[in-house]
């Protein structure tokens, strides 16, 4: 599912690098995260890599020597950003269920580079604990960045893009329960078509600036977006609150006594 999402080197690059790491963590799963996930990707983009792993139950219960629950890594390697960071199962789960978007999209999310034996079983049960509670998240990180595009002047095409990214992934997942992060892929069903115009500006570059037109437009269009993650958190085909968490959590009991 990444074919054309990254180029040759940067393939390359990211291989030794989730190399180096996964030498240092066992990795449930690597996926591919930020711009070139989201569907405008530009030469200057870094590369987002999110990912999940699983520390030794052994480690988990000593009073010392636990390991870390995150790993974070940023660096420019042979021309290439990489912005690499990691979280335990655990507390990936806890998020899960708290409707945590981060967490929901590295497990369900289509852009995958690595994925353990397990990650398969453990999927079927993250879509059945998804809940409303998703609406909070997106709605919280869409704001956020809608913040950072007024602190911009309104400029800033990929915070721009970024609300609509957040907004319209999370409209997807309330009305269907599918996970999808390509803005690309979503802006069309959406009534958000005209956004391909700020994806092509944003492929220019990754700090491309909007004409003062083009702002200007969107600056009375983003409201839409929200009142359509709104509207879908009304409508939503997911429950309320999460529902088999009872599973979720023996799938993490058994996982942790093979992983001991």
């Amino acid at each position: 599912m990444t074919d054309n999402l990254m180029t040759e080197h940067q393939t390359r690059v990211v291989d030794r690098v989730l190399d180096e790491e996964s030498a240092r963590r066992n990795h449930l799963v690597v996926s591919l995260s930020g711009a070139h996930a989201y569907g405008f990707p530009s030469p200057d983009s870094d590369v987002d890599l999110k990912c999940v792993h699983v520390t030794p139950t052994a480690h988990l219960l000593r009073l010392e020597q636990r390991g870390p629950v995150s790993a974070e890594r940023l660096e420019v390697v042979d021309g290439v950003e990489v912005d690499y960071s990691s979280n335990e199962l655990g507390s990936v789960l806890h998020g899960v269920l708290q409707g945590n978007g981060n967490y929901v999209e590295r497990l369900l999310g289509s852009q995958t580079l690595r994925g353990s034996a397990e990650l398969e079983s453990l999927r079927p049960l993250v879509r059945r604990v998804l809940s409303r509670r998703l609406h909070r998240h997106y709605r919280g990180f869409a704001h956020g960045q809608l913040r950072e595009w007024e602190k911009t002047g309104f400029r800033s095409t990929k915070k721009l893009l970024y609300v609509l990214r957040t907004t319209l992934t999370g409209t997807h997942a309330l009305l269907t329960s599918e996970v999808v992060m390509d803005l690309t892929a979503l802006m069309d069903r959406y009534g958000f078509g005209e956004a391909g115009e700020l994806v092509a500006w944003k492929r220019r570059g990754e700090r491309s600036d909007l004409p003062e037109a083009l702002s200007e437009h969107w600056r009375g269009q983003v409201g839409r977006a929200f009142e359509r993650l709104d509207s879908a958190c009304e409508r939503s085909v997911l429950p309320e609150d999460p529902a088999g968490a009872e599973d979720l959590e023996a799938w993490l009991l058994e996982l942790r006594r093979s992983r001991f």
